[in-house]
């Protein structure tokens, strides 16, 4: 299969780029697809009650993730492929760093559960998922995978990974068993995935057991991924943030119903991560050989965002309605909800692309400064929204949250630049130059 054109692009360089993380890709659209299944299949199971005590659990490990998995995976994939001779030193020094970081973030949750706890979620239940951090060091594996080209043994565990979980969950809704199972099923999902890599990993060669720490290597990568680790904890602050203030203010059943617009709405927010992945050595090669093609691959990438973004937020809006009659119906009145919060997946997509700007320019802490700025305007937000207006007032504070996160650039001299790009993509102005000159 051949890969469309896009102006700007060099044809074959596409076709080179997008046959890795293509795999990925299609392994990422099947993992949603079973996914999309369960979580339907489980919110109806649970009720609105329920399935909010389960997100509120989740919050938790969202809010650390980002500390527990330290930003490292784009540096570990640098790493190897600056210096493959060091894989085990890399790997296993990179393992090692996850497993302490993991195993730091356990009273973190701790801590912060009683400072701010999600109302009608046990602690037991937040203290089971929070050994996640610790299983998911595995994930450097896939890091490997990805260094060699080879993802398709990422796409491999991914899905038969899902397809286990999603048996799993069918069983215990099939057996009627009680809530505390799903939590330990949401856990084992992410031990499920580490196993896979495991044995994917142990072939030929390669062997975790010749893993090595590497005190001087941690540091060095400690320094580069310090910028993304504090930029992470705001995404999850300014992401996830008004899922506990939901429950906090207006009940677990809200905030079981707010789960459900959620996840329809964020499921694809992985689709400009891989777009970008795929594109971004291009765009450094223009930026080293001809700035004028860089700034106009820029503008492409951005117009791509735009392309991709902008028409599946229109068909969601009006679909809403439709999507929401496989819920049961004490979820039916979620759907205009969905129709506002599927909207910030524009800025999430434009987002995505200034971030390789930013990072091909060596700008990385204007990327923690932008989501914190994001978290921000998402906390004072709902504080003013949420008693009014419930879910509906989360969605908009969301929205405005990733709008102001995204456009934070325009009000930064050394890169306000780039903010005017993205609205000349964001209003179809680049679209109508293009037809113009045609």
């Amino acid at each position: 299969m051949r890969i469309p054109a896009i102006p700007g692009f060099d044809q074959k360089a596409l076709e080179k780029y997008f046959k890795n993380t293509g795999m990925l890709f299609i392994g990422r659209i099947g993992s949603l697809l079973i996914k999309m299944v369960v979580s339907i299949c489980v919110a109806n199971y649970l009720g609105r009650g329920q399935n909010g005590i389960l997100a509120g659990g989740t919050v938790y490990i969202y809010f650390f993730s980002a500390i527990a998995t330290l930003g490292l995976d784009q540096f570990i994939v640098k790493e190897l492929h600056a210096f493959p001779e060091s894989r085990d030193k890399i790997l296993g020094t990179s393992f090692w760093m996850k497993v302490m970081a993991g195993m730091g973030c356990i009273p973190l949750i701790w801590l912060a559960f009683h400072i701010y706890p999600a109302k009608g979620t046990p602690y037991h239940y937040v203290f089971i998922l929070s050994f996640i951090g610790i299983i998911q060091a595995f994930t450097v594996i896939d890091s490997y995978f990805q260094s060699q080209v080879q993802s398709k043994y990422i796409m491999q565990v991914q899905i038969a990974g899902n397809l286990v979980s999603a048996a799993i969950k069918l069983a215990l809704i099939f057996g009627k068993m009680p809530l505390v199972w799903f939590i330990y099923a949401y856990a084992f999902d992410f031990l499920l995935i580490s196993v896979g890599y495991c044995f994917t990993y142990q072939r030929t060669d390669r062997n975790i057991f010749r893993w090595a720490y590497d005190s001087a290597l941690a540091k060095k990568l400690l320094a580069f991924s310090w910028p993304l680790i504090i930029s992470g904890i705001m995404v999850a602050l300014y992401m996830k943030i008004d899922a506990i203030m939901l429950q906090n203010m207006k009940g677990v059943k809200e905030a079981g119903a707010y789960q459900t617009v959620a996840t329809l709405s964020e499921a694809w927010n992985f689709v400009p991560s891989v777009i970008v992945t795929s594109l971004f050595p291009a765009i450094l090669n223009a930026r080293r050989d001809d700035p004028e093609r860089y700034n106009k691959r820029i503008q492409n990438l951005y117009d791509l965002m735009v392309y991709l973004s902008v028409p599946v937020a229109v068909v969601i809006t009006f679909a809403a309605p439709l999507i929401y009659t496989l819920y049961k119906p004490e979820y039916a009145y979620a759907a205009p909800v969905l129709s506002v919060h599927i909207w910030s997946g524009v800025f999430v997509f434009l987002g995505a692309a200034n971030s390789q700007y930013l990072i091909a320019e060596n700008l990385n802490t204007l990327t923690f400064l932008r989501t914190g700025f994001g978290a921000i305007v998402n906390i004072v937000l709902n504080l003013i929204l949420i008693p009014k207006m419930g879910m509906m007032g989360a969605a908009i504070a969301t929205l405005a949250a990733y709008a102001s996160s995204a456009f934070f650039v325009l009000v930064i001299p050394k890169v306000n630049k780039q903010g005017m790009m993205m609205l000349r993509s964001l209003f179809l102005f680049s679209l109508f130059q293009k037809i113009i000159k045609r």
